[in-house]
């Protein structure tokens, strides 16, 4: 039986929370699993976050919770350590309660991408990448992209210092890449990504320059839903390769699964 008292609970947070599919994915893999354990989707204004926090914190039965936009940034801060890939980024989308009752933050959204990539037969190491969107799921891409040995990533984003800090970063890391910040065109790239959220509505405004695409490129956008964006379909009809957001997230969530430890093999992480 699940959702019993000694259930483990675990938050899906959004603002909006409506479009998430975590929580949908999560109890499906507690029902398979037939653990005692459910994931409730949550949301607040990001005028009461800090009221919130304070509430999921003193929950003492809420094991984990899943961050999305807008609050990665702000629950990083709540955290009392992270491993290196949050770290580097300032940015969370996975944190779990410690046995003292504080919070240790992660973040798989490069994990998640980068193994999504591999599976769909893509190349990184030596690749030449436009990337538009330097926010936080963007700068956690762009780190796993240098990371996993691209020789190039030439960085889009309407908040151009944001970008900029991003580039210094990353380059200071993996001085062997390349980064540049530029406009959103794909001329002279092999593999153009979307990491903004430009495509979850009808109308919105294509992230890139799609008629500088060419059929040898590669094109990936991080968006879930629709499942083939306009830039996708857009994308398609040169002949581009398309990689959607869904693997993304299913490599994301086989890791939050392991990170959140669900079939409680080992209690030590609280």
């Amino acid at each position: 039986m699940r959702g019993t008292g000694k259930a483990d609970v675990f938050v899906m947070l959004a603002h909006p929370v409506g479009h998430a599919k975590s929580p949908g994915i999560f109890n499906e893999i507690f029902e398979q699993k037939g653990l005692d354990s459910l994931m409730v989707p949550l949301s607040c204004r990001p005028e009461d976050f800090d009221t919130f926090w304070a509430g999921i914190t003193a929950a003492e039965n809420i094991r984990g919770v899943i961050i999305s936009v807008p609050y990665k940034v702000p629950v990083f801060h709540k955290c009392a350590a992270a491993h290196d890939r949050a770290a580097r980024v300032q940015s969370a989308n996975s944190v779990r309660r410690q046995v003292d009752g504080t919070w240790y933050a992660d973040n798989f959204d490069g994990v998640g991408f980068i193994e999504g990539l591999k599976a769909g037969g893509h190349q990184i190491a030596g690749k030449r990448i436009l990337q538009v969107g330097a926010g936080g799921a963007g700068a956690s891409l762009t780190y796993c992209l240098a990371e996993a040995g691209a020789a190039e990533i030439r960085l889009a984003d309407l908040d151009k210092e944001r970008a900029q800090r991003l580039a210094s970063l990353v380059s200071r890391t993996f001085p062997s890449c390349r980064i540049e910040v530029g406009e959103p065109d794909p001329s002279g790239m092999d593999m153009a990504i979307n990491a903004t959220p430009s495509g979850l509505k009808p109308g919105d405004p294509l992230p890139m320059d799609v008629s500088k695409l060419t059929p040898e490129m590669t094109v990936v956008d991080i968006i879930m839903e629709p499942a083939e964006t306009a830039l996708l379909k857009a994308a398609k009809a040169i002949g581009c390769r398309i990689q959607p957001g869904r693997p993304m997230m299913d490599f994301q969530v086989e890791a939050m699964a392991e990170f959140f430890d669900i079939e409680r093999k080992d209690r030590r992480n609280g």
